[in-house]
């Protein structure tokens, strides 16, 4: 009997551990590519790791419809050597989420720079739209709101407190339509604007379509330095088509008289992994051009 006891109540604890683990998800990715690089002081070849990441994430229900979020995500970098800089802190939060939406108190992508959902075919290489373009931040004490659905419309806020008596608060609002990866909706479009975030005033605008498998999305942004005054426009547009296990595509971005392309192919092995291959080339108005060639290996756990 006593035997029995014991073993019911192993099972009981063990069943409620079991419970418990389903709400905290443990996940990351490992991206890594060989890659030639001439930032046009000579050509080198270097081995990188783009945005590597680990994290963990999940929620737990509470009272009155209530529920607590978390996450906490770090990059880190495998080709390089061990130290201090290996390890660099991404979205951290903790926040509620009802009725109401959801609120995240922490550090976080703004508004703006998820407002461009999917558009950037070559986020997180050399071509990612930060090389041009401002608005790319992810800010620390921040709070940020994200609104229920309202017949494929939805909100998101960022509201950053600068932490000095002698900075202005920041605010990032963007406003969105259907559903980022092109499953729920076959149109995507966005409008976020920056107000003094990271030095900057920035209105973007975006869209992306799937019409016969393409994926074809346009981005427009107009940014105006607080401290100079000076004001640059640009666009940005892409395009991704499946063949089989392939994905190919092509991306072509502008900031006033700066520019550049980037062209590349993925190819599925299974449902997390991809051997992947890209080129990317800047042309700079007032610095040294830079070109870029890659082939790596990404598996997502």
């Amino acid at each position: 009997m006593k035997k029995t006891t014991v073993v019911l109540a192993v099972a009981l604890a063990a069943g409620t551990t079991m419970v418990q683990a389903k709400e905290l998800e443990v996940y990351g990715k490992i991206n890594v590519s060989a890659q030639y690089s001439d930032e046009g002081e000579g050509s080198f070849t270097e081995l990188k790791s783009n945005a590597s990441r680990f994290g963990l994430k999940g929620d737990y229900a509470l009272e009155d419809g209530l529920t607590v979020v978390y996450q906490l995500e770090w990059e880190v970098d495998p080709s390089d050597e061990a130290n201090e800089k290996n390890i660099k802190s991404r979205n951290q939060y903790l926040g509620l989420a009802g009725a109401f939406g959801e609120v995240r108190l922490g550090r976080h992508d703004t508004a703006l720079k998820m407002s461009q959902g999917k558009i950037d075919l070559f986020s997180d290489y050399e071509g990612d739209i930060k090389v041009l373009w401002k608005g790319e931040n992810r800010t620390s004490n921040s709070v940020s709101y994200f609104s229920p659905s309202f017949s494929g419309f939805s909100a998101q806020v960022t509201y950053i407190a600068e932490d000095d008596p002698e900075a202005e608060d920041g605010i990032s609002a963007a406003l969105l339509y259907g559903d980022e990866n092109l499953k729920d909706s076959t149109v995507y479009a966005a409008v976020a604007y920056d107000a003094d975030v990271a030095g900057y005033d920035t209105v973007r605008a975006s869209a992306q379509v799937k019409v016969s498998g393409f994926k074809l999305g346009a981005m427009y942004q107009t940014q105006e330095a607080t401290d100079t005054g000076l004001e640059r426009d640009g666009y940005l547009l892409s395009v991704a088509y499946p063949v089989g296990k392939f994905e190919l595509k092509g991306q072509y971005q502008a900031m006033e008289d700066d520019n550049g392309f980037s062209a590349g192919a993925d190819y599925k092995l299974g449902k997390n992994t991809k051997l992947f291959a890209w080129y990317s080339s800047f042309d700079f108005d007032t610095a040294l051009d830079k070109d870029y060639l890659a082939v790596g290996l990404e598996h997502k756990f």
